[in-house]
């Protein structure tokens, strides 16, 4: 290793200090000699190279290795070193421009890093500065982790590059950026005139943003000074608002009014919070309006932006399908074999369990998978792609709802893959608000975009559905959907919410997941509901009590 002389540093600014270590920088003839004290320990990463030969670590990190990438990463931030801090990381191109518009765009200045005890190769961190800009200034304070990985090549310890290493809410190829917010304020109303303010529904965090992106620039408001999320290519395809993280000076809302009921909001806030990663929506099935949106994740509108596999829930789509076709009428008799193979793939009923001699309306309501997939042999790979599209306005990614949401996904797929979506799993991906369009698409007999926002506030155009169902359709699925309320899966969730109801249950088994998603989609006079439990099991006892509770505050 050779003896290293001791130098003495002048510093205006102390480093960051890790778990009782000092982590300093020494300078040399140009190049930069990182030595990490703790009990003896020391590193030196040019010794191989200067020996000439190539060495590439491998193996698990060591706790010292950890602590070394951390600190020097850290240190070099807090001091304002963007380039030093990008070249701890294993991407210094993708980490160089967010690291250096920390203090230029964001106008980010007293920075404190305050690293808190390792996890594996996992690092929390606090994070404390000012948000100084043309005079004005306000604290910022959050929390934020960073993960020690081998860099490719030589296995060198560095920070795994991800915008969110800066900022929990930034994605990679997002900004942070203190100016002039461009967008002025909204004032969001419920459709009493109450005001919506985060604080009074957490959920509605994310719908707030939306509603100020959509309609701030047009609701008659004036920008204020903020720090902000400004959203990159990638987030912007995935329908993300920007999110603003401090405010400097106030700008002057304008108003906006929204369908959400108060009552059922709050509510829905409630009901929510009872489970982790549960999410519903409540509409009125006449108008499509949109009464209560809530997630127990405030992070993440999983209600109107989720992307997950509806279980048999989407068996009230394929339902639609197979009596239109004449595959399938509610108490004509059925095959509910305990498995089916179809495509290579051995499809099972829960519990392989059978209905001997059963009708329809009986697979329905016990949710028999082979019941289904039985009739997948008759069906063109399209078919039920065009049935979610042209009778319940889904997967053509065109709804219009006043803020970010998708319309759910119903792919064309064969063999195997398109028998497993005719049970909702396969390629098909709903949220809550897509299933409750569906349940509210059975009550109401035709498809009605829900809207969180009037269409008349901004004169834009709602989707539609090409045909609705045949009255004999329509009438046998509303049959399907009471009978299970009434009698089936549904029954202990939907216990005296009759006559005028109707429901239907759906697990969606996940890779990777021991318990299923748990989903429930119901209607009970003019209103509809839907809701999931990720990773909660069936979809009756853990989704199911969520809609049923807020179908009866509903009247």
């Amino acid at each position: 290793m050779g003896k290293r002389r001791r130098v003495t540093e002048r510093r205006k600014t102390r480093p960051a200090v890790l778990g009782g270590m000092l982590a300093v920088v020494v300078g040399g003839a140009g190049a930069g000699l990182y030595a990490l004290y703790d009990g003896g320990a020391a590193a030196d990463e040019g010794t191989a190279a200067a020996a000439g030969r190539k060495t590439v670590k491998t193996g698990p990190l060591t706790a010292a290795e950890v602590r070394t990438a951390t600190t020097r990463f850290l240190t070099a931030w807090q001091h304002g070193k963007a380039a030093e801090a990008a070249a701890a990381t294993d991407d210094p191109a993708a980490a160089a421009p967010l690291l250096t518009g920390y203090a230029k765009e964001a106008h980010l200045k007293d920075v404190t890093l305050t690293p808190k005890a390792a996890k594996g190769a996992t690092v929390p961190f606090d994070v404390r500065a000012t948000v100084a800009y043309q005079g004005a200034g306000k604290p910022l304070a959050y929390g934020s982790s960073l993960t020690v990985v081998r860099r490719p090549g030589d296995g060198e310890p560095r920070v795994d590059w991800h915008a969110a290493v800066v900022h929990p809410d930034l994605r990679d190829g997002d900004r942070l950026v203190t100016g002039a917010s461009g967008t002025p304020p909204v004032k969001a109303l419920d459709r009493d005139g109450g005001e919506i303010t985060a604080a009074r529904f957490p959920s509605l965090g994310t719908v707030l943003d939306g509603l100020r992106e959509k309609y701030g620039k047009t609701a008659g408001g004036t920008a204020g000074v903020e720090l902000r999320v400004v959203r990159g290519k990638e987030s912007k395809a995935a329908k993300l608002s920007d999110k603003t993280l401090v405010e400097l000076s106030e700008g002057t809302p304008g108003t906006v009014r929204t369908t959400l009921s108060p009552a059922l909001q709050a509510a829905a806030e409630r009901q929510v919070d009872k489970r982790a990663k549960a999410s519903v929506v409540v509409l009125r099935p006449s108008t499509g309006e949109i009464l209560a949106v809530a997630n127990s994740g405030h992070g993440f509108n999983t209600a109107f932006q989720g992307s997950l596999a509806p279980g048999s829930t989407m068996k009230v789509i394929t339902a639609s399908l197979l009596i239109d076709k004449g595959l399938a009428s509610a108490d004509k008799p059925h095959p509910c074999p305990k498995t089916f193979t179809y495509g290579g793939w051995k499809f099972h009923n829960d519990d392989d369990f059978e209905i001997k001699g059963g009708t329809f309306k009986a697979s329905f309501a016990r949710s028999c998978n082979t019941a289904f997939i039985s009739q997948a042999k008759k069906l063109d790979n399209d078919d039920l792609t065009k049935q979610a599209q042209q009778v319940f306005g889904l997967s053509m990614n065109n709804w219009a709802i006043g803020v970010p949401s998708v319309d759910g996904s119903v792919p064309v797929q064969s063999a195997a893959q398109m028998a497993a979506a005719l049970i909702g799993q396969g390629g098909v991906r709903m949220n809550p608000l897509n299933m409750a369009s569906v349940a509210a698409t059975v009550r109401a007999g035709s498809f009605h975009q829900p809207y969180l926002v009037a269409p008349s506030v901004d004169h834009r155009t709602l989707a539609t559905a090409a045909r609705t169902l045949s009255p004999k359709t329509l009438s046998q699925l509303r049959e399907l959907m009471r009978y299970t309320a009434a009698s089936g899966t549904a029954a202990e969730a939907m216990a005296g919410l009759g006559p005028d109801y109707g429901a239907k249950t759906g697990s969606a088994e996940v890779d990777g997941q021991k318990k299923p998603n748990g989903w429930f989609t119901a209607y009970r006079g003019d209103l509809a509901a839907a809701g999931v439990v990720q990773a909660g099991g069936h979809g009756g006892d853990t989704a199911g009590p969520i809609v049923a509770s807020l179908l009866k505050l509903g009247g």
